[in-house]
């Protein structure tokens, strides 16, 4: 696989789909982008899409599509960054436009690299942590919020060149590194994310104001307990997290007063930090659509119960979250102190 001459597309035009292909298609003109909203298609066509950051502002043309099944096959290096709800449809609608070789490179939140597997095939995929933030104000209108790398690893097969000149092709959009421990980086996002998504729509606040709360910052610590009780069981080598500063064996271990006193000063830093970023999930939902929660702290219920691991939180969480979803419960700070959550 040669990068310059690989047929590459991206499905998904929102935050981080939309700014990882305007970055990439400086080095790649033909790249192709899916996006199902037909307002960022006429504005990827035309004007082009807005990425903005401290840094400055771009506004990049794409060739864009309305359906996957639009694109021009057979693709050879596609980046996949829809919601991890649409995973098994897109993964099958894109089958018949895959080469053999081809690689499919997971830009989702949770694990849907094992998805992914089972319609694709182990072999196509390869995992990817987004280490960084992006948020959209609008169609075709996308921040860079904070910065941070892509971490890049193959799931069904041993890493070799084809991953190198992935991780080349990522490196035009954040710093990329090769990792062999791809579902231990894997899960460690997914970590963050299950105690941030979640606790931000049960509270519909940015984080700043969510982490100052020592009841939010008890049910934070409690989610990681619980998350990592069950990677123990599955035999999950955790990665630090948080761009490889949170080293989550570390940071649980002493359960003394020192030892909280140590992770509510951490948890109220990473508030401080990023105060402004509101959860995605609440963003989401916030539009009338579903959360990825079932895909996070669902996710760590269902390997959970696979391995006998008890996980009443983060359960009580994701019912919590559904009876939001089903208009029953309102998003308010009051939630953090509902009877379904005193299990911690």
């Amino acid at each position: 696989m040669d990068a310059p001459f690989s047929r590459i597309a991206v499905i998904g035009a929102g935050a981080i789909g939309g700014v990882t292909a305007c970055r990439l298609a400086a080095a790649h003109p033909d790249l192709q982008i899916a996006c199902k909203n037909p307002e960022i298609v006429q504005l990827a066509r035309g004007p082009g899409l807005h990425v903005f950051s401290p840094a400055g502002h771009s506004r990049v043309r794409l060739n864009a599509v309305a359906q996957i099944e639009d694109l021009a096959g057979p693709l050879e290096v596609v980046f996949l960054a829809t919601k991890a709800m649409d995973t098994a449809d897109a993964s099958r609608r894109l089958l018949p436009l895959l080469t053999p070789e081809a690689a499919v490179v997971s830009l989702q939140n949770g694990i849907c690299e094992e998805e992914l597997a089972t319609v694709l095939g182990p072999e196509r995929v390869v995992g990817c942590v987004v280490g960084w933030g992006a948020s959209h104000h609008g169609p075709g209108d996308l921040e860079i919020t904070s910065p941070g790398e892509f971490v890049v690893g193959e799931w069904g097969r041993p890493a070799g060149e084809r991953l190198r000149v992935i991780q080349r092709m990522l490196q035009a959009v954040v710093p990329t590194r090769i990792t062999e421990n791809i579902l231990g980086e894997l899960y460690a996002k997914l970590i963050i994310n299950a105690c941030i998504n979640s606790l931000g729509v049960l509270t519909g606040q940015p984080l700043g104001r969510l982490l100052a709360s020592r009841r939010a910052r008890n049910l934070f610590t409690g989610v990681m307990r619980e998350a990592m009780a069950v990677a123990q069981a599955l035999g999950i080598k955790v990665a630090p997290g948080g761009g490889g500063r949170l080293d989550y064996y570390r940071f649980l271990a002493n359960r003394g007063a020192w030892g909280e006193f140590c992770r509510h000063l951490t948890i109220c830093l990473v508030g401080l930090k990023y105060r402004r970023i509101r959860s995605s999930s609440l963003q989401s939902i916030e539009r009338g659509r579903p959360s990825e929660i079932p895909f996070l702290n669902g996710y760590i219920c269902r390997r959970g119960l696979q391995a006998g691991v008890p996980t009443p939180l983060n359960q009580a969480i994701v019912d919590l979250v559904a009876q939001i979803e089903e208009g029953l419960c309102p998003i308010a700070p009051a939630n953090l102190r509902a009877p379904a959550l005193a299990v911690y």
